[in-house]
């Protein structure tokens, strides 16, 4: 490790500890991330981004704070924020062994089931670098329309990325939310957690990242983890129904869940997004 004079001093500043080396860390396409090794022998990750939008790296904090309070799901410490940068504690990548995913499965229904008081939460956040409407509603098929699938649709259609027929195709499917979706009390959602924000760590446990945190119906996580693939996840969703079982027919709704990601993806990275929207959305009309 090297050390980096302007990352390391910033650090430094936040955390009253001297930075002694530093390190790139692959994986990030928004921020920039760097390993640092502090004085006192511990080692964290610092998250940059000099233009950030505004409270983009408090959001992040405050969400996993958020989650961390119910003691289920894991998530690393948070040792330093600001409006540029997140500090967190250091996890070191161990294997994704299938007692980690039994637990993983277990502490996340624990979070899911501690709840919160509405679907949404009083304050926007961000998933990836767009913005992310939480204002509360209602319901949940209310929010999922107006919060989740809607903006992100009209984003991607702007940009070309989701074709009229593609978009009807979505539209199509909002008007039948409230007959297709279970009513459910809201759980507390991690929000993106996608494989690429489960931390499987060294010393067994679980971890998430990159939180977009809000209330809202429980099989959107589940869903999410589905979409692009988790290590183990049968396992995980067996452990989770051990602690919180699912309503009948959840299998046959997570492509319904799956709207809001995608079409998210398809206004960040355009390609075929758009078309597997449609094409989930044609699956309930």
């Amino acid at each position: 490790m090297t050390r980096l004079p302007l990352v390391a001093r910033r650090a430094e500043e936040l955390l009253g500890s001297a930075v002694v080396a530093t390190a790139p860390v692959a994986g990030g396409d928004i921020s920039t991330a760097t390993r640092l090794r502090l004085s006192n022998g511990t080692t964290a990750l610092m998250k940059t981004h000099p233009h950030a939008p505004p409270d983009f790296f408090e959001s992040e904090a405050r969400g996993l704070a958020w989650l961390a309070e119910t003691g289920g799901v894991s998530v690393p410490e948070v040792l330093a924020v600001d409006h540029e940068c997140l500090i967190l504690a250091w996890v070191e990548p161990g294997k994704n062994a299938v007692d980690a995913a039994s637990e993983f499965g277990r502490a996340l229904a624990t979070t899911h089931t501690a709840g919160c008081e509405g679907f949404g939460l009083d304050h926007d956040g961000y998933i990836g670098k767009l913005p992310l409407p939480n204002k509360p509603t209602e319901t949940w098929a209310e929010f999922y329309a107006v919060r989740r699938v809607l903006p992100y649709l009209k984003v991607a259609r702007d940009r070309g990325a989701v074709t009229d027929e593609q978009a009807v195709a979505v539209e199509t499917v909002i008007g039948r939310l409230p007959e297709l979706v279970p009513v459910e009390p809201p759980s507390r959602l991690h929000g993106d957690l996608w494989n690429g924000n489960v931390l499987w760590g060294l010393d067994g446990r679980v971890r998430v990242i990159d939180p977009a945190a809000h209330g809202g119906h429980r099989e959107v996580d589940l869903a999410m983890l589905a979409l692009f693939g988790l290590p183990h996840l049968p396992r995980v969703l067996d452990a989770y129904a051990e602690v919180a079982p699912l309503a009948e027919g959840w299998q046959d709704r997570v492509a319904l869940h799956q709207l809001h990601p995608l079409l998210v993806h398809a206004c960040l990275f355009g390609g075929g997004y758009g078309a597997r929207a449609a094409d989930a959305a044609r699956r309930y009309t």
